[in-house]
């Protein structure tokens, strides 16, 4: 539960508000209100004062323990409830809007929608977080029944598939999109509900449908991976990491939206990678040795996914769309990020849009349909204010140098003179004056000597030749005569969206952040003749590019761990 600021936090209204029905308070009936995602929700929604909030499910205490914890302007009200049995309590309670939030949809089995038509015989408005790709699709039947009784039904209001919609329809301004591929990655301190984990390990060795090839198809849940880097232009990007397949709406409801669309692949990218391969072979075992469901293994899995809670606190989101502009191969990526315990909210704030957006007077239209076109960037823009989660788009940039295209549109950001330095037109030597300061252990002094690194000095001549070289540009440092070099180029593979120095047969990958106005260098990765070395050891760089009365200057600080300082030098050029 969110202390106080927390929750202040979360609640900071972000749309005008207002009751409806004539200034009478709204009354909201969330089925799973104290699970994962519909307890987010409540918090969310948890300055609207005229809200009544019936915090619903098959557990009466554990209702009634999450309404005792809870502070917020909304009214809470525990209540039990059996989705099943959901049409005598709408009668008796005559909620406004009901919002479906228990899950595992995956599992509803032949009366699968038996809340959706319980909605619809007493004319009240359904929402609902489905992540199940069969359960969004199959929503439409019922568009008719919901137009003639006046409400709406919108399903999957998620971030899968409403934030990937608003994402593809704005890279379809620029495109005709033709594959997509993507995946969401939830910081291991998140938390994952029981309900989730189900329907994941459910699923897990059987086939998804997607589209493929241009056809209908399907691939196998979890036993498909690919490798993605969330990195939204100028932040400190994700570490690479493995993303499996898993079954979302995006998959069935996204395809029909873009006719030139032939491929589409979504995965789900949870660390700790151990945990996440050993579930990819369970998948697989299961597919080839066609065995029962993993479903019963789901508990044991959510034990130790849930304890196993280590290393950055940080999640994110990737949507990469290949597309032809005319008759022009491109490629567009968007890039979310999202810092400590912000990213856990994003899933329930489609849903807290929608309701804030009523509120003001912007309800849906009636019909029943899967919730893609519910909002766009715009909106999630507005929701994201005032939080740590920031997001990018990262296009093709025919011609631009090697600092543009790891940079991306934070480049603009950038200043003018750290541009003209690493411009594709920028002046192929530079010159000045740098201080120099060497560590004094033993083993710095070896490290430096290996590297070439300068000697000790004040008002040392300086300069920088840039030349290309190797699809990248190979920088040389001249100090008081004494020349040092090293090959720059753009990261692939692992180290995707990072900037790759060599040194020799040691290569740094180093993330690029645009912050306060300056160019930082963040090391990420290294390794040794391609050999990845322990990240424990990486050296430090406390390196940085700016400008002082509008000159170029640079502060590089090297050291490592066990070592101390090997190099600083920093110092002021000028364009030759």
């Amino acid at each position: 539960m969110p202390d106080r600021a927390a929750l202040q936090k979360l609640a900071a209204p972000r749309y005008h508000q207002a009751t409806t029905r004539q200034g009478r308070g709204v009354k909201i009936l969330v089925l799973g209100g104290y699970g994962v995602f519909g307890g987010r929700l409540v918090h969310l929604l948890a300055d609207l004062a005229e809200l009544e909030l019936l915090v619903a499910g098959r557990h009466l205490p554990a209702a009634q323990a999450f309404c005792s914890r809870y502070e917020g302007a909304s009214r809470l009200r525990p209540l039990q409830v059996d989705r099943q049995r959901l049409a005598p309590v709408l009668q008796a309670e005559r909620p406004d809007l009901v919002v479906e939030a228990s899950g595992p949809f995956q599992a509803y089995g032949a009366h699968r929608y038996g809340a959706i038509e319980a909605c619809i015989a007493a004319g009240i408005d359904y929402l609902d977080f489905a992540d199940a790709a069969d359960f969004v699709s199959g929503v439409s039947r019922y568009d008719a029944q919901a137009r003639a009784a006046g409400i709406y039904v919108l399903s999957g209001v998620s971030s899968f598939p409403v934030l990937t919609a608003a994402v593809l329809r704005q890279m379809a301004v620029h495109m005709d999109i033709v594959s997509v591929e993507g995946g969401i990655a939830p910081s291991p301190y998140a938390g994952i509900g029981l309900n989730v984990m189900r329907a994941v390990v459910g699923y897990a060795g059987s086939p998804v449908k997607l589209r493929r090839g241009g056809r209908d198809g399907h691939g196998i849940g979890l036993a498909e991976s690919r490798r993605f880097t969330v990195a939204v232009p100028g932040r400190l990007p994700l570490r690479n990491l493995h993303f499996s397949l898993v079954e979302v709406p995006d998959l069935q409801v996204l395809p029909p939206e873009h006719p030139t669309m032939t491929d589409i692949w979504m995965g789900a990218g949870p660390v700790p990678e151990v945990l996440h391969r050993v579930l990819n072979l369970l998948a697989k075992a299961r597919l080839h040795l066609k065995l029962p469901s993993l479903e019963p293994c789901s508990r044991l899995f959510y034990l130790v996914l849930n304890l196993m809670k280590f290393g950055e606190h940080r999640g994110g989101m990737i949507v990469r769309a290949t597309g032809v502009r005319d008759g022009v191969p491109m490629q567009q990526s968007w890039h979310l990020l999202a810092e400590a315990d912000d990213g856990p909210y994003i899933p329930s704030m489609a849903i807290e849009a929608v309701i804030r957006r009523q509120l003001a007077g912007d309800r849906p239209a009636p019909g029943a349909r899967a919730a893609t076109h519910a909002l766009e960037l715009r909106d999630y823009d507005r929701l994201f204010e005032g939080r740590t989660i920031v997001t990018g788009f990262r296009r093709d940039m025919p011609g631009a140098s090697l600092y543009q295209r790891v940079l991306g549109d934070a480049y603009a950001r950038l200043p003018a003179c750290v541009q003209a330095l690493h411009a594709p037109s920028a002046a192929q030597r530079w010159s000045g004056i740098a201080s120099v300061e060497r560590g004094s252990g033993l083993l710095s002094r070896l490290l430096g000597k290996v590297f070439g690194f300068p000697a000790a000095g004040e008002d040392v001549p300086v300069s920088v030749e840039f030349a290309p070289e190797a699809g990248g540009e190979r920088w040389t440092r001249t100090f008081a005569g004494r020349r040092f070099s090293s090959l720059q180029t753009e990261g692939t593979g692992r180290n995707e969206a990072l900037l790759v120095e060599r040194f020799g047969r040691v290569s740094v990958a180093l993330a690029l952040l645009v912050e306060g106005g300056r160019l930082q260098l963040v090391p990420r990765r290294w390794s040794l003749l391609g050999i990845p070395l322990p990240r424990c050891l990486l050296p430090g760089d406390n390196s940085f590019e700016s400008e002082v009365d509008g000159q170029f200057v640079f502060d590089v600080e090297i050291g490592a761990p066990l070592v101390g300082r090997i190099v600083h030098y920093r110092g002021r050029l000028r364009p030759e």
